[in-house]
């Protein structure tokens, strides 16, 4: 069982850095399992092909960017400091690999409908997380009221465009830092009751 999930580790990291490398669209299963050191007979045991490689891998970035960002923020801070920990776990996150962050925004939406699931369960990921931690002590202690989902998804969206540009751009990703904390004050700010 372990191997097992070694194997499966060593093929999303290879498909990771075949994406660093070249880019989604461009990569094989050659290449991942080139960067994997196995074989795509090991590859086909594990996927069935490189999209549900490709979803595999951006679900597990999910996951660790949801948990980051969790670890990072303390409920108990005034709900600006809670803001800047957050923005702060998210640029953390995406600056270790912007390759797949950019291959969340733009490759997979070009995957069309099926991928539209992990699409739609990633943005209510961040989005129950953003209201989770809105609802906060440091946020009540502010008379701020929990954000409500539609807001939160205009901030993410705004927020995600941004990386994508940012990235896009071979910009640091530590310039979004500022603007994204200035908009998120300024639309979690106005859910005062």
């Amino acid at each position: 069982m372990d191997d097992e999930r070694s194997f499966r580790s060593r093929l999303l990291d290879g498909l990771a850095a075949s994406i660093a490398e070249r880019g989604y669209r461009t990569t094989t299963v050659a290449d991942i399992v080139r960067h994997a050191h196995t074989s795509k007979r090991t590859f086909y045991s594990h996927f069935p092909d490189k999209e549900q490689c490709f979803i595999e891998l951006l679900r597990a970035d999910h996951e660790q960017l949801l948990a980051a960002i969790g670890t990072a923020v303390d409920p108990d801070a005034d709900w600006r400091a809670q803001i800047r920990q957050a923005v702060m776990a998210y640029i953390e996150h995406i600056s270790a690999r912007p390759e797949i962050t950019l291959s969340w925004i733009r490759e997979l939406p070009a995957l069309g409908a099926p991928v539209r699931d992990i699409q739609r369960s990633a943005m209510s990921g961040l989005t129950d997380l953003l209201v989770a931690l809105s609802d906060s002590p440091g946020f009540r202690r502010g008379d701020i009221s929990p954000v409500r989902r539609e807001l939160a998804v205009i901030l993410l969206g705004g927020l995600r465009e941004l990386t994508a540009l940012t990235v896009e751009d071979s910009r640091p990703a530590e310039s979004i830092l500022e603007p994204a904390v200035t908009a998120s004050e300024a639309l979690l700010g106005a859910e005062r009751p």
